[in-house]
């Protein structure tokens, strides 16, 4: 776990005021297309009963409202003194998330859930493997240089979508080639396990990445 994000000294108000309205623009493009990308997931992840694209659609409601949280906080005139709350609605969020999918995928573990194959899903997460790195290197510049823990924790909520794309994809694949079925919801409680872990450093006010 990293320490706190400080804002630089002698940060200009013209500079600060840019690099604020470039957290809301980066905000706002992640929540378009989380949206999307839940929309897609949890369709997809019911019509094949998979756990972990349910839950990985899930992600990206949370990822959602970790944006709209950036752009609630940035239309204050002091986002500063959001901050503090802004990091514990992520938190709470992240929470809510682990939960919710650790429960799922325990269930289909102990009761032998059998998910169809879906087309759709494996590419949904190659796509993310794609997009969600370039968005979260951008979102962990600003809020670096902003001084700002939220935006870094946003940014932490993004590249987050690019590890759990990975372990999408590959239960997906395994379960698709191999006829791995347990794989999908062992993908579902790596999904829970590392949300708590940010969830638990977002509420402590810690950027959880590093």
């Amino acid at each position: 776990m990293a320490a706190h994000v400080h804002a630089p000294a002698g940060l200009a108000p013209a500079d600060r005021a840019r690099l604020g309205r470039r957290a809301q623009l980066l905000a706002a493009a992640s929540v378009a297309y989380n949206l999307v990308e839940a929309v897609v997931a949890v369709t997809a992840g019911l019509v094949a009963g998979s756990v972990a694209l349910v839950g990985f659609g899930l992600d990206s409601v949370v990822e959602v409202s970790s944006g709209l949280i950036i752009l609630w906080q940035f239309r204050h005139r002091l986002p500063e003194s959001r901050e503090r709350q802004a990091l514990r609605l992520m938190a709470l969020s992240f929470l809510a998330l682990a939960a919710y999918v650790a429960v799922e995928s325990v269930r289909a573990l102990v009761q032998g859930h059998d998910p169809d194959p879906s087309p759709v899903g494996i590419g949904l997460a190659l796509v993310s493997l794609a997009v969600m790195p370039v968005l979260s290197a951008a979102q962990r510049r600003t809020g670096r240089a902003l001084g700002s823990n939220a935006v870094v924790a946003d940014s932490t909520q993004t590249l987050l979508c690019t590890y759990l794309s990975a372990v999408l994809l590959a239960g997906l694949l395994l379960n698709a080639t191999l006829g791995w079925s347990w794989a999908d919801p062992l993908a579902g409680l790596v999904i829970a396990a590392v949300a708590l872990r940010e969830g638990l450093g977002a509420w402590r006010g810690e950027d959880c990445c590093g």
